[in-house]
């Protein structure tokens, strides 16, 4: 099978051998595969982020001496399965799940395991009992970009929202842009909404934002304030870059509450004493519950989600390295989609 494959730091399209599927796994083939910031940040941070991921004493740690295919947010097809399976999904059913195996082996991230190809493949091995059906009609690309819509979900639901905050989410690249379709789909307003990009600001309107702001031209801490008055306030960060962090503590009112959502794999500097002084909470989300998940495919799937703005190109593997280059321009992108068989 063809491959996008992350090679001694470089992006190659070459020939991989077909996986075979194990005891519990299912061989599907990969129909479209959304690029995730993640990824961007692991081909630009491969090393920072292996070394953090061992101090994390995360269960898998990919190695960068050898092959790694990318790509976590995908729809795929069944086509066979393997030992000790249920077989429950008949050949060419369409499928999602969380990028994840479970075997004795032990827990496999899908697009950032050496031992298991991500969704830039043209076959991947999935495990049968996180396969989620699509629902008929749900289209394949939409299909795909589930599973970034439920980080959305998840940071949403870590904001543990009482009723009454207003919501202030900087940055609207993708992970911004679910972060308030998921606010808006719990009902949540006024939704304010700051980036610099013009279009990624016309995006997150479109998502459900009730207020955009330029941050080049108008502090968003000063416009949130203008539309909350004594409201809680609970602040999303969605960018992920150094500096940010400690910009929300310096903007935020007191008792606020910010969760961050954006990956950042450098190093950064806050000072506690200010977040202290404020009383402020600090919380970090990352992925998603299986529940949410399944939840967010049903969302999509009845229209209450919408992931069909959110598309603004399709690569074959021959132009995954393009497209990792063009998702750096925001005016122009938003979620390139892969499709290992284009």
């Amino acid at each position: 099978m063809k491959a996008a494959i992350f090679r001694q730091g470089d992006l190659v399209v070459d020939t991989l051998p077909d996986p075979v599927p194990g005891q519990g796994q299912v061989l599907v083939k990969s129909l479209a595969c959304g690029i995730c910031g993640s990824d961007l940040h692991v081909f630009k941070h491969a090393h920072s982020f292996t070394e953090t991921m061992r101090r994390a004493n995360a269960p898998e740690v990919m190695d960068l001496a050898r092959d790694v295919v990318f790509g976590h947010e995908f729809c795929a097809e069944v086509l066979d399965y393997g030992p000790g399976t249920e077989r429950r999904l008949k050949p060419g059913t369409r499928v999602t799940c969380m990028p994840l195996t479970v075997s004795a082996d032990g827990v496999r991230t899908l697009g950032y395991s050496n031992a298991l190809p991500g969704g830039f493949a043209q076959k991947m091995l999935l495990d049968e009992a996180l396969l989620l059906e699509v629902p008929n009609g749900l289209p394949s690309e939409h299909a795909a970009l589930v599973e970034p819509m439920a980080v959305g979900v998840h940071a949403v639901e870590k904001a543990a929202l009482k009723g009454g905050e207003v919501p202030l989410v900087i940055g609207c690249g993708p992970v911004g842009l679910a972060v308030i379709a998921a606010l808006k789909l719990k009902g949540v307003h006024p939704i304010v909404a700051a980036d610099y990009s013009r279009t990624r600001r016309a995006l997150a309107e479109k998502m459900g934002a009730d207020v955009v702001v330029d941050p080049s031209e108008r502090s968003p801490y000063k416009t949130w304030t203008e539309h909350a008055a004594v409201k809680p306030a609970v602040f999303f960060e969605c960018v992920g870059v150094p500096g940010l962090l400690q910009q929300l503590i310096e903007g935020a009112p007191a008792q606020a509450r910010i969760v961050v959502v954006g990956v950042c794999m450098q190093s950064d500097r806050i000072e506690p004493f200010l977040a202290i002084y404020k009383e402020l909470q600090l919380q970090f989300a990352l992925a998603y519950t299986p529940e949410e998940f399944a939840r967010t495919l049903r969302h999509v799937a009845e229209g209450e989600l919408d992931v069909a703005s959110l598309i603004t190109g399709r690569v074959g593997l021959e132009g995954v390295k393009e497209a990792f280059t063009e998702l750096g321009n925001p005016e122009r992108h938003a979620k390139i989609l892969v499709e290992p068989w284009r």
